[in-house]
């Protein structure tokens, strides 16, 4: 489990995330309606990810008071993330929250949202659209049942009871940003709950009422519901195969060698009745190729099984150098402040006995 820095009764700092392309229109208005008071934290900052506007995105959000990064050119949802999350830890952020600049999500929701962060009762926070009936926002059919089809795919890849595993508006503890290695630099929602959920930390979904239409322009994400689709299902095949690689392989084996072992019978059963091949001799080609292939699999998952391993132990590592940093950064600063106040006072003490 993970442990929030501070305690409720002190108040932690909170840094609010936003990524952004090309949102002039909407981008003060969210930044402006961000609470910066809440029960138990408060907003420090807000940093804005310019990701390759063409507007004045950068200049407004600017104006509205918040820290904004930019991006070069258009690098995609899951590069915004990954910046928008370096830039919080780095100002210090014990708690960060993402959320949307086309308005779709009210600001004024985070207080709720953090609610179990704050409280101690969770490491992740996700705004869940589709978790109570009577606030499910009104959007094209197509698009929410192509959420409903992400969402059950990241299900059976986690074994969690998700219900809407692609909204952008979540919140997570300092230590959970130290555990995020992710990968896609496009859409980064599904990735994050695979990999927290192979953590096993305490993650939760919180139903809000949202819009479910943008008020200005189309959506960051992609303007085709299938192309979106297709561009998830991808992400989330190779995470299964890098995540877990025996099953991912594995299954792929069992498939090939199955196929094999068909063939191999077809061929079989007639040479039994007809005392010959023909007309399948390629089936039996077919069958020892497939047989072959699917042993050829199965080695194939038992190595990258074992890479795999490797690879926790590497994160495991890297999440305990990111937390032994956190620490030196906060022995350091008192000690360095001491160390200044002592050196002023050594110094006003030679000047007087001089």
């Amino acid at each position: 489990m993970t442990r929030v820095p501070g305690t409720v009764g002190h108040g932690l700092r909170i840094i609010v995330v936003i990524p952004a392309l090309n949102e002039e229109a909407t981008i003060a208005q969210v930044i402006q309606k961000i609470p910066r008071e809440m029960q138990g934290g408060c907003v420090t900052s807000v940093v804005v990810v310019d990701d390759g506007s063409t507007d004045q995105t950068a200049r407004v959000a600017s104006e509205a008071g918040a820290l904004v990064v930019r991006h070069g050119r258009n690098l995609g949802s899951g590069a915004a993330f990954a910046t928008g999350r370096a830039r919080a830890v780095e100002l210090g952020a014990e708690v960060i929250c993402h959320i949307d600049a086309d308005g779709q999500f009210d600001p004024q929701d985070i207080p709720e949202l953090l609610s179990p962060l704050l409280r101690g009762e969770a490491d992740f926070a996700s705004c869940t659209r589709f978790g109570r009936k009577e606030i499910e926002p009104e959007m094209p059919a197509v698009k929410k049942w192509g959420n409903r089809v992400v969402t059950a795919l990241v299900n059976w890849a986690t074994g969690g009871h998700f219900t809407d595993a692609s909204c952008g508006f979540r919140a997570y503890t300092r230590e959970t940003a130290h555990h995020l290695n992710l990968f896609s630099p496009f859409d980064y929602a599904q990735e994050t709950l695979m990999v927290l959920s192979r953590l096993n930390l305490r993650l939760v979904e919180v139903p809000l009422r949202v819009r479910g239409v943008r008020g200005h322009g189309e959506s960051r994400i992609a303007a085709s519901v299938l192309s979106y689709g297709m561009r998830c299902l991808v992400i989330l095949l190779l995470t299964m195969r890098d995540m877990h690689p025996l099953r991912f392989f594995g299954a792929l084996a069992v498939i090939s060698t199955t196929v094999g072992l068909f063939l191999g019978a077809w061929v079989l059963g007639h040479w039994w009745v007809t005392g010959g091949t023909v007309p399948y001799p390629s089936f039996l080609l077919g069958s020892t190729l497939f047989i072959v292939l699917g042993f050829l699999l199965l080695v194939l998952a038992l190595l990258a099984d074992m890479v795999v391993r490797q690879r926790i132990v590497a994160e495991r590592t890297m999440f305990e150098l990111r937390l032994l940093r956190d620490t030196v950064k906060a022995t350091s600063s008192p000690v360095a402040s001491a160390a200044q106040q002592l050196g002023t006072v050594t110094a006003g003490e030679e000047g007087a006995t001089e």
